[in-house]
């Protein structure tokens, strides 16, 4: 894949794209890398979507554990090199088994899943597969992590989509091994 929107020369940007950059550069993420250099090129949308992002990885009503496989099981489905290396080893860090992710990462369900991360996993894939959740995955994820936790899992995964495909698009490379 070829790199169609490498990192802006700062010598290049303008004023709102350097506002941008020097705004995520302050923030949690300490720097621009992965999606944020494609969207740099549209600064007021990265600025939006940055602080959506910020609020769904740090801030959400759900645990690290259930957004990062979340956002694993998403990067695999849009086949995003980037934020699945980046979140793959985020969500075994977090405590997902290495097991489901090869799993994930093989496009099969996991044999064996923690009970929070099976209703994760379940809602995810019926999310992604028919645009919809039935009764019974709404219902228990409400009963684990409440309305607000059902929206917040939902954005995560439209938020992952999206930025997603702005890096499939640009051809962004996943990020280089340790």
């Amino acid at each position: 894949m070829i790199d169609r929107m490498p990192p802006l020369d700062p010598a290049t940007m303008d004023e709102a794209q350097r506002r941008a950059a020097q705004a995520l550069i302050q923030g949690p993420r300490k720097g621009v890398f992965g999606p944020f250099i494609p969207l740099l090129r549209s600064p007021e949308l990265m600025d939006r979507l940055q602080r959506v992002g910020e609020y769904l990885r740090f801030e959400s009503a759900l645990p690290a554990r259930a957004s990062e496989l979340a956002i694993a099981i998403t990067a695999h489905h849009v086949k995003n090199d980037f934020e699945w290396a980046v979140h793959r080893p985020l969500a075994i860090r977090a405590g997902v088994g290495e097991e489901a992710m090869r799993s994930i990462g093989a496009g099969e369900r996991p044999a064996r899943l923690e009970p929070d991360d099976r209703l994760v996993h379940d809602f995810v894939i019926e999310l992604l597969r028919t645009n919809f959740v039935g009764d019974e995955p709404y219902r228990a994820v409400r009963e684990r992590f409440g309305e607000r936790g059902v929206v917040d899992l939902v954005a995560t995964v439209g938020y992952f989509i999206a930025i997603s495909l702005v890096m499939n698009v640009a051809g962004t490379p996943a990020p280089a091994s340790p």
